[in-house]
């Protein structure tokens, strides 16, 4: 018997996961764009940049899935359903992580359910908080001589403060970028005094990197805890690098970039 059109299921839809980059729309990739351009979905993170929805294309319904580190958000469960129950239906789903959603996004999480599901999906990256910090202090995250090895971690994870390898990254010209860090810089500070890092260790944090209202405050480990305070944004800490000379004259409208700390 033939099957009329009411009675056949929606062909699945596909999901395309896109690295929003950290917020400045000139530097999300050409595909990223054209991606979005295409959407009939957008389910997006709270920090995805205003500027970066706008290149979604009219079609596009946009959907926030608010995380917040210490605070209110949808859990992952929900938006894994959310993916999932849009895809089924045929949509043309984009999942638009800030930065590169391989990098602290719980992309396994929601690609392992896709697999699951039969349900095709692709991947596109994007510039990660911490390629946009060092750009912005003109410094390299890795040079020759100085450090072979760069470091991405966590301040926080599922368990509270995340405990890292303290021994070596304590090492003299180690490079770390650590992302979420703002509530345990205290914990960072002590663990890695601890284990032999020097105080004059120079430490960056930049806030809402590559954003109108990006703030960068220069720090030494010593000073860590009283650099962190009072930053409401996402923030990286750049541990080991100080922004260059030329970097600091050349920022004179941010207002943190030679506080005195």
């Amino acid at each position: 018997m033939r099957q009329t059109t009411a009675t056949l299921a929606p062909a699945p839809g596909h999901v395309v996961f896109v690295g929003a980059g950290p917020g400045d729309p000139e530097l999300l990739t050409l595909r990223a764009a054209r991606a979005l351009a295409e959407a009939d979905i957008v389910l997006h993170d709270r920090l995805v940049g205003e500027g970066v929805l706008a290149l979604a294309g009219a079609q596009a319904t946009l959907v926030e899935t608010g995380k917040e580190g210490f605070g209110p958000s949808m859990l992952q469960e929900d938006i894994t359903a959310m993916i999932l129950a849009f895809a089924r239906a045929g949509r043309n789903v984009i999942r638009l992580k800030s930065g590169d959603p391989g990098v602290f996004g719980r992309l396994d999480e929601e690609t392992e359910a896709l697999a699951e599901a039969g349900i095709a999906y692709t991947v596109v990256p994007g510039i990660t908080a911490a390629s946009a910090a060092a750009a912005e202090i003109g410094q390299s995250l890795t040079r020759r001589g100085r450090n072979g090895s760069l470091r991405i971690l966590t301040g926080h994870d599922v368990s509270g403060f995340a405990e890292q390898d303290w021994k070596s990254l304590a090492r003299g010209g180690e490079v770390a970028a650590i992302y979420m860090g703002k509530k345990a810089a205290r914990f960072l500070q002590g663990r890695l005094m601890m284990h032999g890092a020097a105080p004059e260790t120079p430490v960056t944090l930049v806030e809402n990197a590559s954003r109108a209202d990006q703030r960068i405050r220069v720090a030494t480990l010593a000073d860590l805890p009283a650099a962190a305070e009072g930053l409401g944004g996402p923030a990286v800490i750049l541990f080991g690098l100080a922004p260059r000379a030329a970097n600091l004259s050349a920022l004179p409208a941010v207002p943190d970039i030679k506080e005195a700390l």
